[in-house]
């Protein structure tokens, strides 16, 4: 087998995607031996980490397997992304595309195939990055036990009731993945690997598979990425995280192209406008995450730590540049550069809500997210929400109410920020949690905007004149009713069951206070300037409100705003006009 890797080609850039808790970091935690997985929060990865894994650790855990399927390995390893819970995540930039060469897709092989998983297909295919499959959790299926240190004979040996049940599963997979115009199939069945999505059944907790699924990711390299991965002289990269320390920051970053060394300097996107600054400290990722070290130059495709002179406003997400050039205007050219593409990642619209986030990349799949379901977005910042952002909000309040909202990955309101009841701020440090937070608080708003809209109409409302409660006869007529079905208002006119007016309401009272509406289930007193009570109203008639025919299509237009009760009432209605012969119906 070959061994000797060309100095010109760079690792592969891996992101394992998927849906939340179907054991993405899971998988890489039995690929690297650590246990970061029980250490995360809710055990959902919250922030993008990397993990180098040397060609040398693929030959000596998988030799068998590269014989078997004749795989020479030319790449020097790969550069592993965990990315957080959500699929667009795996939409982490780089300049002029995807950051990921390759990915895994995990699933949940007792689930299948969710809302997330479609997500990460999405964004996988937009983004034309190749990608095999890890059905996680076969060591869940019923009565699985490890037959073989080789997959193909311990799916093979399985119990038949665990290989019927298994079979099932992967076959409702294999469908749903038909559905979403892929043609798939298990590793050892593929026929064209650039034709067919590779499944690879695995384990993260107990290993089984994993071998498998890196000898596959090996070929997927091999062949799909000749030629791609040759080195640049430039060196490029995105920040992953930024931690200040008294005069120092310390980032931490991908380099994805060409080299680094300590005596470049580096020109940095931040959120106004790119700066330049020079290296105090370099530090290269060790494999398997076991820490970084010391060197005076890097090349890529690695996990990097830099030592930095104080430079503000350096945020996770943003790109760099590696440059060894003095001149001033060249570095101001550089800078525009970059810039530029910050501007282009931050496209908003002149109306729409309020977006904050921890980092650019956050901010990014936020967008994305955000735009996918058709929702505009008028101003998009990383950090804190502040005092301008509720003022911000409060304008779009009067503009259009479905406006009025701020939403928040992973940060908080500042410290003495005055926050106004009428606007809705949404915060989570899971990023699919915001979208459906909003989308729930959009369409109650939405139809309590309309509600409010039908209140300028006269709404559907019937009433039950009491036994016994008349307290005065005329002028006006007092007396007793109960609303037996919508809400009556004073100055609401009403009818009798033949249609005929009866008079306006002009005030109601319940207990010796004025209403100003009344609700099914109320009896309260009402009073009726111009009637006679016992001549035009009797004791147990039914009394509608009066609807114009205008009114009434209105409504009937708007009936998924009203109640059932309510659109029982216009169904009634609409039978008291029919007798008169007029032309209403819902």
């Amino acid at each position: 087998m070959k061994t000797d890797k060309s100095p010109d080609i760079r690792q592969p850039i891996v992101t394992v995607a998927g849906h939340v808790d179907h054991g993405k970091t899971t998988i890489l935690d039995s690929i690297r031996g650590t246990c970061i997985a029980e250490k995360e929060p809710g055990r959902i990865t919250q922030k993008i980490s990397f993990t180098s894994v040397p060609t040398s650790l693929i030959e000596s855990k998988c030799k068998n397997l590269l014989d078997k399927y004749k795989i020479q390995l030319e790449i020097p390893g790969f550069l592993f992304i965990d990315t957080p819970g959500h699929a667009a995540f795996t939409n982490l930039r780089k300049r002029g595309g995807a950051l990921a060469d390759l990915a895994i897709l995990v699933i949940d092989i007792n689930e299948g195939i969710m809302e997330q998983t479609k997500e990460s297909i999405e964004v996988l295919k937009a983004s034309k990055v190749p990608f095999i499959i890890a059905l996680n959790k076969i060591d869940a299926i019923t009565g699985w036990t490890k037959k073989s240190s080789r997959l193909q004979e311990s799916i093979e040996k399985q119990v038949k009731f665990t290989k019927d049940d298994f079979e099932k599963k992967l076959y409702r997979i294999i469908n749903s993945f038909i559905t979403l115009d892929f043609d798939s199939d298990l590793f050892y069945r593929v026929g064209d690997f650039t034709k067919q999505v590779t499944l690879v059944p695995c384990s993260g907790k107990t290993g089984e598979g994993i071998p498998e699924l890196i000898v596959m990711l090996a070929g997927l390299a091999q062949r799909f990425l000749k030629g791609k991965l040759r080195l640049e002289k430039e060196g490029k990269g995105t920040i992953l995280e930024v931690k200040k320390e008294k005069s120092i920051i310390t980032i931490e970053a991908i380099l994805y192209d060409g080299s680094i060394s300590k005596t470049d300097r580096l020109v940095i996107a931040t959120l106004d406008k790119a700066v330049d600054t020079r290296i105090r400290a370099l530090f290269r990722a060790k494999p398997l995450s076991k820490g970084f070290e010391l060197v005076k130059e890097i090349t890529a495709s690695a996990g990097i730590r830099l030592n930095l002179p104080i430079t503000e406003n350096l945020v996770p997400g943003m790109p760099f540049l590696v440059t060894k050039e003095t001149k001033l205007e060249e570095i101001d050219k550089l800078k525009t550069s970059l810039q530029k593409e910050v501007k282009q990642v931050l496209k908003l619209e002149k109306k729409g809500i309020i977006v904050k986030a921890e980092s650019l990349g956050s901010l990014e799949a936020l967008l994305f997210l955000l735009k996918k379901e058709g929702v505009r977005i008028k101003k998009a910042e990383i950090g804190n929400i502040k005092r301008q952002d509720i003022a911000l909000a409060i304008v779009n309040l009067e503009t259009n109410p479905l406006d009025a909202v701020i939403v928040g990955f992973n940060v908080t309101v500042e410290p003495e920020t005055k926050i106004d009841e009428k606007i809705k701020i949404i915060e989570s440090n899971i990023i699919y949690k915001i979208t459906e937070q909003l989308a729930e608080w959009r369409e109650k708003k939405q139809l309590e905007l309309e509600r409010e809209k039908l209140k300028k109409l006269t709404m559907p409302c019937k009433i039950q004149v009491l036994r016994n409660c008349c307290f005065r006869q005329s002028k006006p007529a007092v007396f007793g009713i109960r609303i037996e079905a919508g809400t009556l208002r004073p100055g609401i006119i009403l009818i009798n069951e033949e249609g005929k007016e009866i008079d306006k309401v002009k005030t109601m009272q319940k207990e010796g206070k004025v209403m100003e509406k009344a609700k099914a289930g109320e009896e309260l007193a009402i009073s009726l300037p111009k009637i006679t009570f016992r001549r035009k109203i009797k004791e147990d008639q039914i009394l509608y409100s009066a609807i114009t025919e205008t009114e009434f299509r209105e409504l009937k237009k708007n009936k998924k705003y009203l109640s059932q009760e309510e659109i029982k009432i216009l169904q009634e209605i609409a039978e008291i006009k029919r007798k008169e012969k007029a032309t209403w119906g819902i």
